[in-house]
């Protein structure tokens, strides 16, 4: 039999060996987050980063599934009033992960209601701010049009090239795209796979905003990001709110929507303090109630 010394030994060595390996499964689960959080240096604007680089951000279903785990944390986190979704200065997403898709069946697509959950981040309400570099084509494009304020490199790259594989958008591309852009550059996007750089997708209305020179599109979109967590949460999430219906709505029942909205906002603290610090030529202190 084991000495009580030996014995003790013996078991501080598990012990320090199932730490050590919890240590080790720890770090390797963190550098391989499919999706990851970081926040602005002001602590109000999360950052999430798409996080597959050898595969060009290839959009699968676990990496949607993280990305929606980590929008209903921000959502939920009083401490976060904006929210950034980038791929990183290279690229932002090279379109769905094929090989995942390439075998499916109807049967499975339709009863799973693949790409359902994909159209989660709509439901958000915080402000979104997509930052693109790089490539952004099918799903990739898609979901950087679920941003509301989107902001490219001059040379990021859009496409909706599903075509070219035998299928069309599934994830609003077809749809977004043509409020955004309007039907005939949406039917040259979608039928012929054109691509088109960031250039052209800021003059068509795709894009919010360029970066200039040597400017890098995550900093500016931060920089957005706070811009718009500065303000009172109330009247940002209504101002997401009406435009967001302008897309749903006949123009009679947006108008009467943004009307609303608008006298709502007259029973906040909010409205109350903005106006008397226009008045009294100060800054206005928030109080998002």
């Amino acid at each position: 039999m084991l000495s009580r010394t030996l014995l003790r030994q013996s078991l501080l060595i598990v012990v320090h060996s199932r730490v050590t390996l919890r240590a080790m499964s720890t770090s390797t689960t963190a550098s391989d987050r499919l999706v990851i959080p970081t926040r602005s240096p002001n602590n109000t604007v999360a950052i999430l980063t798409l996080n597959r680089p050898k595969a060009l951000n290839a959009l699968s279903t676990p990496l949607f599934q993280a990305l929606n785990a980590e929008l209903e944390k921000v959502e939920e986190d009083e401490s976060v009033r904006a929210i950034v979704i980038t791929g990183g200065e290279k690229v932002f997403a090279a379109g769905a992960d094929i090989k995942e898709m390439k075998d499916k069946e109807f049967a499975e697509a339709y009863t799973t209601n693949f790409l359902g959950s994909w159209n989660k981040i709509a439901s958000i309400r915080k402000p979104i701010i997509g930052a693109v570099a790089g490539y952004a084509l099918g799903g990739g494009c898609e979901l950087a049009m679920l941003s509301d304020i989107l902001i490219a490199t001059p040379n990021a790259t859009f496409a909706q090239p599903e075509i070219t594989l035998g299928i069309i958008p599934g994830m609003g591309g077809s749809q977004r795209l043509t409020s955004l852009v309007g039907k005939a550059r949406a039917m040259d996007m979608v039928l012929t796979g054109r691509k088109i750089d960031g250039v052209t997708a800021e003059r068509w209305g795709l894009v919010s905003r360029l970066t200039k020179e040597g400017e890098s599109v995550v900093d500016l979109a931060v920089k957005t990001a706070e811009t718009v967590a500065g303000f009172g949460k109330v009247a940002v999430q209504a101002g997401k709110e009406a435009v967001n219906a302008a897309l749903d709505l006949p123009l009679e029942q947006g108008l009467r929507l943004e009307r609303r909205l608008f006298q709502q906002l007259f029973a906040t603290q909010d409205q109350k303090e903005g106006m008397a610090a226009f008045a009294e030529k100060r800054k206005a202190t928030w109080q998002d109630k």
